[in-house]
């Protein structure tokens, strides 16, 4: 078990969500007001870029406006893994083969050490050692979990244990096969993830997959879906694996009928209306949205609230039962939202 700032990570912890800023992070506000919306959205901790000084510069202003920890990814330049501990970073994101000689990997995991913070050793198949790749024919999964072992030595050498470790590519199957032979290895915390995934849907089939995979078996203590996307669409993804799979939930749960030559209503906006409507919603509960009054409120009994529609016609419901009718289309959402609000209001 680690901890990144407050936030708990492996042993008997829940399945801790992160994300990444795709600002430019020597623009504070931008940056800040990115990490308020991941953290409004349920991220837990936030990796941040630290191209060079300049960005160096400002991460002690970031820090001070976050409200969830930050990590700094690092890459080649130890100077800026020191100046992210100066800042009161909540750990770091390094290889630390790649940023210099042994004084300067030393230097770094004294300040590491110094602070109380971790470091995530991350492997990616796109960049692993000439050696290595010439070694296994190509970024295996054996190749990875290699790579991952010289730097665990590295600093397991130097006395260091608060060790996370990530082995990704783009591969959903070498990914999961790299954190299987790494899970029989080791027991330091496992970072999942899918890198480079791709952009909304096909990122968020391909972690589906990946990630639901290895968590079924047990395998990832935090995770992050990697998407060509708005990195706050990454959260709400996690949330859904995690959630499929009974390990944790953050708010409701929307289901909604496919639709058929029997909907009678824009069901694909309304159920999208409904969904925007409840984004910033923590209580977990279920949302059935249906296109048909007749067999909609049957179909969707297990849900604690929902609405069906037909032609100028909606109806409401609770666990099958209906307690309100709505005459008009164009009235269905709001008056389906105070009905929300009702419901929250009783439960809460």
């Amino acid at each position: 078990m680690v901890n990144v700032g407050a936030v708990g990570i492996g042993g008997d912890n829940p399945v801790r969500v992160q994300s990444m800023c795709n600002t430019d992070t020597r623009d504070v506000l931008s940056t800040v007001a990115q990490i308020n919306r991941l953290a409004e959205a349920g991220c837990e901790i936030v990796r941040l870029a630290v191209p060079d000084d300049k960005a160096a510069s400002v991460l002690a202003d970031i820090r001070r406006e976050s409200p969830v920890p930050l990590i700094a990814d690092i890459h080649f330049d130890y100077r800026l893994a020191l100046a992210a501990v100066e800042a009161g970073f909540d750990g770091l994101r390094i290889n630390p083969g790649n940023i210099g000689d042994e004084r300067k990997v030393d230097a770094v995991v004294r300040a590491a050490q110094g602070a109380k913070l971790p470091i995530r050793i991350g492997v990616n198949g796109g960049s692993l050692e000439k050696d290595l790749l010439r070694q296994y024919g190509g970024p295996t999964p054996e190749a990875m979990v290699e790579s991952g072992l010289r730097h665990v030595a590295m600093l397991e050498k130097r006395g260091f244990h608060d060790i996370k470790i990530s082995l990704k590519t783009s591969s959903v199957m070498k990914t999961i096969a790299a954190y299987r032979l790494m899970s029989d290895k080791v027991d330091y915390p496992l970072h999942i993830g899918i890198t480079e995934a791709g952009t909304l849907v096909r990122g968020a089939v391909k972690s589906a997959v990946g990630l639901g995979i290895l968590l079924h078996e047990g395998i990832g203590d935090t995770l992050r879906v990697s998407l060509t996307h708005d990195p706050v669409a990454e959260i709400g993804v996690a949330y859904e694996i995690l959630r499929a799979l009974n390990l944790r939930e953050r708010g409701p749960e929307i289901i909604s009928c496919p639709t058929c030559g029997r909907t009678e209503i824009g069901l694909i906006e309304l159920a999208e209306q409904v969904e925007e409507a409840l984004r910033g919603v923590e209580d977990v509960f279920t949302v059935a949205v249906m296109g048909c009054v007749v067999n909609g409120p049957g179909e969707a009994k297990e849900a604690d609230i929902g609405i069906a529609g037909g032609r100028d016609l909606g109806i409401i419901f609770r666990k099958g039962e209906v307690v309100r009718k709505v005459k008009g289309n164009e009235n269905l959402l709001p008056e389906f939202m105070k009905e929300i609000e009702k419901f929250l209001e009783e439960r809460r």
